[in-house]
């Protein structure tokens, strides 16, 4: 399969939308406001500090996507990227595309010299994403994430 990744635009924002609203429903069992999503995904297009999505394409089709945010690291004085929203579609799974992207944005961050690395959250029962995530030399940190979330 011919992959082909390329950063999002504004033009993307309804698949990306559809994309995170399937994920949240597949990952969590959560139905997404789709309204609110769709303004989220938009917002960042309209402010690219809050992050980026790149996109990946297989015979001119959208089957993947993932979106990067920004954490400033001071200890490293450089940026984590943190993957996230990461979505293929469920029949193109095990083809290579996560992995497509992975690479991708791992290329990009490391040759830019103002990043130290790169992140992502895992799902603690998602072993096949664990799995994946391991086997492109992804490890786990020492870190464990807490939250008050005050949208959901």
């Amino acid at each position: 399969m011919n992959i082909n990744i390329r950063l999002a635009g504004p033009l993307d924002v309804s698949i990306i939308a559809e994309f995170n609203a399937a994920m949240a429903k597949e990952t969590e069992g959560i139905e997404l406001d789709r309204e609110r999503l769709q303004k989220g995904v938009g917002a960042l297009f309209a402010d690219p500090s809050k992050g980026l999505y790149y996109i990946a394409e297989s015979n001119g089709k959208i089957n993947g996507q993932l979106m990067i945010t920004y954490e400033w690291s001071d200890w490293r004085n450089a940026t984590f990227w943190w993957i996230q929203s990461v979505y293929v579609c469920p029949k193109y799974r095990q083809q290579g595309i996560f992995r497509a992207l992975f690479r991708y944005i791992e290329t990009i961050a490391e040759t830019r010299g103002d990043v130290c690395g790169v992140r992502l959250y895992v799902e603690k029962e998602n072993d096949r994403a664990q799995q994946t995530y391991e086997a492109l030399g992804m490890r786990y940190s020492h870190y464990e994430m807490m939250e008050v979330d005050f949208k959901m």
